[in-house]
């Protein structure tokens, strides 16, 4: 039994409830950071299907709110700030969607300095990482990239991901003397999901699955399962390592196409009506005119990501699940909750 309990901000979301599993299965107790109490149930009776939650407790708490996490920090020793807005659509005010990540990420760190928290891991992406640069870049990215926030068509989510990290290590160095401080990047988070509230990356999957898309465009994702994630969390709060570390959370980069046909090979007739031929460019564009969010990753048709996360492995002993398998993981997880 792990006498530490540990606060996860946002415990009702996609990457927060597989990391209190994983925790919870650890030993450690956990208190979740949700904006309303009666949603309370809901969560633990998903996590409950996962893991012993005995030691689950809520908070009721708002990353645009000072109230309640002078409470929802009290006996916490460690943190994983996992909340983060994620907007369905692009926001029409950019600020709607930076303003939110960077404050509630200071108001978290402020509290949890003033709560005499030992550790906090700050859930950032390769969104942070990776954008911004030229597309024709060939050499891969590692952990001291940074996405360029004020070059042409980065997009709000991904200001609001570098943003929120930067202003987290500034404080860390500024004012948050004594506080062991790291940041896990996920990149497109596949695995299974455990109930029907899910992520971007899981609609996509089964927008697949319905058969929405008459082809998969031509993208590359740095891609990790949802259960890696989750376990390069607790690895980040456990490892014996200096404060400062930044954690590419990223198995192997894989265009769209390879993900479908990942998991039409391993789901067979399940997932017969997902895409096994890649959309044109041309098609995008078109759909671009009337889309908006087809129209945001119009930019990055065409642009194949590396990344190379050697000094992430070395600091951390992860040893990743194959990228496919984690796709199939996911659609066959969606396909027996029957949402599609």
């Amino acid at each position: 039994m792990n006498n530490t309990t540990v606060l996860i901000t946002g415990v009702s979301g996609f990457i927060a409830k597989h990391c209190a599993v994983e925790l919870l299965n650890a030993g450690y107790g956990v208190r979740g950071t949700i904006r309303s109490l009666s949603r309370s149930a809901k969560v633990k009776d998903t996590l409950a299907k996962h893991a012993d939650t005995s030691r689950l407790e809520f908070a009721e708490t708002d990353l645009e709110s000072d109230a309640g996490w002078n409470e929802a920090l009290a006996g916490c020793t460690s943190v994983l700030h996992v909340a983060s807005p994620f907007p369905a659509s692009p926001p029409k005010d950019e600020r709607v969607l930076i303003g939110p990540a960077v404050q509630g990420t200071l108001r978290v760190l402020r509290a949890a300095k003033a709560a005499g928290v030992e550790r906090l891991v700050q859930t950032s992406s390769m969104a942070a990482v990776y954008h911004g640069h030229p597309h024709d870049t060939t050499a891969p990215f590692t952990e001291a990239d940074w996405t360029v926030v004020d070059a042409p068509g980065v997009l709000p989510y991904e200001k609001s991901k570098t943003l929120a990290e930067r202003a987290a290590r500034d404080f860390v160095e500024g004012e948050g003397s004594g506080l062991h401080y790291s940041s896990v990047n996920p990149g497109f988070v596949l695995g299974p999901v455990l109930d029907a509230d899910f992520g971007a990356s899981a609609q996509i999957i089964q927008m697949f699955l319905k058969g929405k898309y008459p082809g998969a465009p031509r993208l590359s994702f740095p891609c990790v399962d949802v259960r890696d994630v989750a376990r390069m969390h607790r690895l980040a709060l456990e490892a014996d390592v200096p404060s400062g570390g930044r954690y590419l959370c990223v198995a192997e980069c894989l265009w769209m196409i390879d993900i479908a046909r990942a998991i039409r090979s391993q789901l067979g007739e399940a997932a017969r009506k997902v895409p096994s031929r890649v959309l044109p460019d041309w098609a995008m564009k078109l759909v671009g005119f009337f889309d908006p969010i087809a129209r945001q990753i119009i930019p990055e048709l065409g642009r194949e990501v590396r990344v190379d996360n050697t000094l992430t492995r070395e600091a951390l002993p992860m040893t990743f699940i194959p990228a496919g398998e984690a796709a199939a993981a996911m659609a066959r997880s969606l396909i027996e909750l029957k949402v599609v």
